[in-house]
């Protein structure tokens, strides 16, 4: 017999299973007994119920039996439930104890927040942060950080959201914090975001357009939209099957960026938002997620269209709640890939960043997961970058970037800029395809004289 099974003794005398010793100083008198396992939802014993001697002196009969089977089932999932709601417990417990330790490494020490504090804020004409050609190549960190506590004061958040100065410092200490030191979705990308972010809204005149809750919503997605970013994209974290890809199958990163954004924004000295009312908080976190899952180039693709719609045929209407949310969303990816036009010389710098770290990925795809990575992402095919980025500018920038003059002619120089890089880019793919073309002569050449 199973111990899983029921066991049922009629006379428990006479059954060897009994120790009769049992009923000796107790003066009891066993004669029948109903053994039943208490089972988990796995079918697992997780004890036993037993009863003993029946009122009306019969035996146990097949009815008992099932009656008490079906209360033994309800005690299964009673205890089954109470050491699963235990172990929940635990778990939180645990998981509360690692995001206390997370906070505490991942926060910028209230030192750095003091010293940052103490120092000058040059004016936006000394960093030339009014100009959609800005280039950062100059700047040392500190001055990164300078510049963007410029950028929230010239757009007037700090005082109309009541933000503590010390507050703010230490809460862009820690955003900088959590970038790491990949070679291009780093700090210095997300900064260079909300500049063209800053410009968009005052040179672009785009703040006569937005509430202040939107502008404030779209330059800390700007500056968090990359937080945490590992230097490999989406479709690797969905390849190796990363615990972020688990957590979110769609946007898979964009969504850990928000998570770390939000992470640093409730924690007690970084919050920049404590002294907006509840209505208005939710206000914001709402454009706050949706402008950093905006940066998913997969959603740009998605609502684009009705964007160009909108704008080309002049039926935009930016007092409609959708036609904002497009708009906010489209400016996300203008300045996002606003590298792209930038003057030549600091262009190809970046572009030349962004392909190293895609060709990072690439060699980690061919030596670790035996694959073969996609061209882009193929160190031996560097040689088609010049190729890759005009198809870049044309499937990608050009078309957000011809909307937004539309919108507004003072956002032609994005326009202008990029078109004047894919002249350059369209230059060096021709030279390329002409070498190329050069070299497979050559090789046929000494093929016919062997």
């Amino acid at each position: 017999m199973s111990p899983h099974d029921p066991l049922n003794i009629p006379d428990a005398y006479s059954d060897d299973k009994f120790d009769v010793s049992v009923d000796i100083d107790s003066g009891f008198r066993t004669r029948c007994i109903l053994c039943m396992p208490i089972k988990n939802a796995c079918g697992k014993v997780i004890g036993v119920s037993q009863l003993i001697n029946k009122l009306d002196q019969t035996t146990f009969n097949k009815n008992d039996e099932n009656l008490f089977e079906a209360f033994s089932i309800f005690c299964g999932m009673g205890i089954n439930n109470t050491q699963m709601y235990e172990t929940a417990l635990r778990a939180m417990a645990k998981q509360r104890v690692a995001l206390e330790v997370l906070s505490y490494h991942a926060i910028a020490p209230i030192e750095e927040a003091h010293r940052l504090r103490k120092l000058s804020i040059p004016s936006s004409t000394h960093y030339n942060l009014l100009d959609f050609k800005f280039n950062d190549f100059l700047l040392d960190d500190d001055d990164t950080l300078k510049a963007t506590i410029r950028m929230f004061t010239d757009l007037n958040l700090l005082e109309v959201f009541s933000i503590s100065y010390e507050i703010l410092c230490r809460w862009l200490l820690s955003v900088k914090k959590n970038y790491r030191n990949v070679t291009y979705h780093n700090w210095r990308h997300a900064f260079n975001v909300a500049q063209t972010m800053f410009s968009m809204l005052k040179l672009g005149g785009m703040d006569n357009v937005l509430t202040e809750s939107e502008r404030l919503a779209l330059m800390v997605g700007c500056l968090c939209h990359d937080l945490d970013h590992r230097g490999t994209n989406n479709q690797f974290q969905l390849k190796v099957n990363t615990p972020l890809a688990e957590l979110y199958t769609t946007s898979t990163l964009e969504h850990h960026h928000f998570d770390q954004c939000i992470m640093i924004l409730t924690t007690k000295g970084n919050d920049i938002l404590c002294n907006v009312s509840q209505s208005e908080y939710e206000t914001i976190l709402q454009m706050l997620e949706s402008a950093i899952l905006s940066t998913d180039l997969a959603l740009y693709f998605r609502y684009r269209g009705k964007f160009f719609e909108l704008v080309k045929a002049d039926k935009a209407d930016w007092n409609n709640d959708d036609h904002r949310d497009l708009l906010r969303s489209m400016m996300m990816t203008a300045s996002d890939v606003a590298a792209i036009a930038k003057p030549w010389e600091v262009q190809r710098k970046v572009a030349e960043l962004v392909a190293s770290e895609f060709f990072e990925q690439g060699d980690i795809e061919r030596s670790e997961l035996k694959i073969e990575p996609m061209a882009m992402m193929d160190r031996t095919q560097k040689d088609k970058l010049p190729a890759m980025q005009v198809g870049f500018i044309d499937n990608i920038c050009m078309p957000v970037y011809e909307a937004f003059s539309h919108v507004s002619g003072n956002m032609d120089p994005l326009l202008c800029g990029c078109q004047e890089n894919r002249e350059h880019w369209q230059q060096l793919a021709e030279e390329q395809s002409k070498k190329q073309i050069s070299r497979e002569v050559s090789r046929k050449h000494r093929e016919r004289q062997r």
